[in-house]
């Protein structure tokens, strides 16, 4: 257990740039505080002691804003930063070198029994007031966004972003944890591509408005799939159907949002 403290101890300074010196991190941050009551809890729930782990998790609770339930598994060199509104179940498993935001949840759906909270591979990183609900599973080097709400599985090496939780591949690129601000924004993509099809879509209307007000002598009763009527000059010709604009990948990129990509 000292040597667990000692590498959570540690890896505060190689993820917050504010910590300055070990004084401070020992009696200002409540991340690690939450964490260094955690630990003597969860070895005394091991032991199957009554009352006491869920005791210190109160008073833990009440000192930090940290609640961690004494039957939680938590890795080493697991840093939580800020800390405050932080939950994390019972049957909750984070992996070794996780970084968790303030407001994060580790939560369950229900009130199923066993196995009812989120396991958490190795170097995942949760964002501020993130919500991770159920038995499922999260690979290893995992970002979750802040305020993202995942509720299914998600292979390693993933982005999580939005409500619900999406998954965005960045395959070939190493991603620093705390580049949070390189989060891509799926909301905005899909916002972009609506925006330009209803641009499209204004224009088209706008274009036929302007041909219809020459009325063709006559057009034919049937025209073919394949054709489409054009009016020029009061004349009418059959031309090949051209495809509409705004069939393109934007189109893609709505129907993945509106599936959930990768979930």
């Amino acid at each position: 257990m000292l040597n667990t403290l000692l590498a959570d101890f540690r890896i505060i300074f190689e993820r917050d740039p504010a910590a300055r010196n070990w004084l401070e991190v020992l009696l200002c941050y409540p991340g690690f505080q939450a964490l260094l009551l955690h630990r003597f809890a969860h070895w005394l729930h091991v032991l199957g002691l009554p009352l006491i782990p869920r005791l210190l998790s109160h008073i833990a609770r009440f000192l930090t804003g940290v609640e961690i339930h004494p039957g939680a598994v938590i890795g080493k060199c697991v840093f939580i930063d800020h800390g405050m509104g932080v939950v994390i179940g019972e049957t909750a498993i984070v992996g070794d070198y996780a970084l968790i935001y303030q407001g994060v949840t580790l939560g369950g759906t229900g009130k199923e029994t066993g196995k009812r909270h989120p396991t958490l591979g190795e170097n995942v990183v949760v964002g501020a007031g993130a919500k991770v609900l159920g038995n499922i599973q999260i690979g290893s080097n995992v970002r979750i966004g802040a305020g993202s709400v995942v509720l299914r599985d998600v292979p390693s090496d993933c982005t999580v972003v939005g409500v619900p939780g999406r998954i965005v591949f960045r395959s070939g690129e190493r991603v620093e944890p705390l580049e949070h601000g390189r989060l891509p924004d799926s909301e905005a993509q899909v916002i972009r591509a609506l925006v330009d099809r209803i641009e499209a879509l204004e224009q088209q209307l706008q274009a036929g408005q302007w041909e219809s007000r020459q009325t063709p002598p006559s057009i034919p009763d049937f025209v073919p799939h394949h054709l489409t009527v054009r009016v020029s000059g009061g004349e009418h010709a059959l031309v090949p159907q051209t495809a509409a604009p705004c069939c393109d990948l934007r189109d893609k990129v709505i129907e993945e949002f509106l599936n959930g990509t990768g979930i």
